[in-house]
């Protein structure tokens, strides 16, 4: 069975990539997290603009304070990501070497530009969060489990869909909580952020903007998925210092889903939900977030068990929803959801994280 990268980040296999993946940290070299004034100058012309220089917003809600805590880690966990894809491709990492000298040189210089504008993503939620008395999260150490360009590319580009969806998730809990302030500074990281995955969508040689609307996500599932890059132990604070669950994982099997209705393989573990263990899966859904669309709940069958963990299956109701792009799937103990913020009371294991790619075949991502 393939397990490509995308599997790995969602599944507990993960965690065994975490022991042969070498960890890696934020960037330092420029003074990141913490820059000194002429270090910040230097991010902001690699990255080629300025931090926001509008006034703080009077107050926060607590739980908005917690959402800023999820986006600075989430940013910070990003920096390496792209640190690691530069270290590699720059030392000719096995899997990495790129033989076109101009090419190579130029993605360099893409990369770099863009690890800095993620370097102020994390400096605005860090600010943000230091100028509330707010508890700030400092870089742990990290494992990507790539092993060459077009799995970085493809788990770069699926991390960047779902991020897009958890700041949506972000500008919800602020319009609920009546907390204006950051929303047009949200928003205008969500259309960058979306700069950035058409571009890495194209380098694939997938159709660069995959979905009308992009599939929405879920805070609590957010922070579910980045553990599965987080080495275990390596964070300087405890977890529990950011007050969202961390569920077990959710995987989906077999590599690349085709754009046809089909029964999906999943796995999950099921540790935190000993009523069901042995059982048929009676009770139990696959719920998918796809576009703007209402959660669409699909009841688990064909289960198997080993000990505390099991493999299932859930209807992919591609034709009827046209489940392009990213979809966002959970294991459930309930269906017929209101909207996806009802959907996290009612998880059991998560994300498991969907891909279904349109292929543009005169752009068929072989430069890398």
């Amino acid at each position: 069975m393939h397990l490509d990268p995308l599997s790995l980040f969602t599944s507990a296999l993960a965690v065994a990539g975490l022991a042969t993946a070498a960890p890696v940290g934020v960037p330092t070299d420029d003074g990141f997290p913490n820059p000194n004034a002429q270090q910040l100058l230097n991010i902001e012309r690699i990255a080629s603009g300025k931090l926001s220089n509008a006034p703080p917003p009077d107050k926060l809600e607590p739980s908005t304070l917690v959402a800023f805590q999820l986006i600075a880690y989430n940013e910070q966990v990003e920096t390496a990501l792209f640190k690691s894809l530069i270290n590699n491709i720059t030392t000719n990492v096995p899997g990495f070497e790129l033989d076109n000298k101009a090419k190579k040189e130029e993605l360099l210089d893409t990369l770099k530009i863009i690890q800095a504008q993620e370097e102020l993503h994390a400096l605005t939620a860090r600010g943000i969060l230091q100028h509330f008395g707010a508890f700030v999260p400092e870089p742990c150490q990290y494992a990507f489990p790539t092993t060459d360009i077009r799995d970085a590319f493809a788990l770069i580009q699926t991390v960047t869909s779902f991020v897009m969806g958890t700041l949506q998730d972000a500008e919800q809990l602020m319009a609920k909580n009546g907390d204006d302030g950051p929303v047009r500074s949200i928003a205008s990281v969500i259309g960058q952020e979306g700069e950035q995955n058409g571009y890495f969508r194209t380098l694939l040689g997938r159709v660069p903007s995959e979905k009308p609307f992009m599939t929405t996500s879920l805070a609590a599932y957010a922070w579910s998925a980045l553990q599965g890059f987080t080495v275990p132990g390596s964070c300087p604070f405890p977890l529990s210092n950011i007050a969202l669950p961390i569920f077990k994982p959710l995987s989906v099997l077999g590599g690349d889903v085709g754009a046809h209705d089909q029964l999906l393989t999943f796995s999950a573990d099921f540790t935190d939900a000993a009523k069901y263990i042995g059982g048929d899966g009676s009770g139990l859904f696959v719920t998918y977030l796809t576009g703007q669309q209402l959660p669409i709940s699909e009841p688990v069958q064909n289960v198997r068990w080993n000990g505390k963990q099991a493999t299932f299956e859930a209807f992919f109701p591609y034709t009827e929803n046209i489940m392009d792009g990213l979809t966002v799937a959970g294991l459930t103990t309930a269906s017929n959801f209101a909207g996806p913020d009802d959907v996290p009371a009612a998880t059991v294991a998560a994300p498991a994280l969907i891909q279904v790619n349109r292929k543009v075949s005169a752009w068929d991502g072989n430069d890398i």
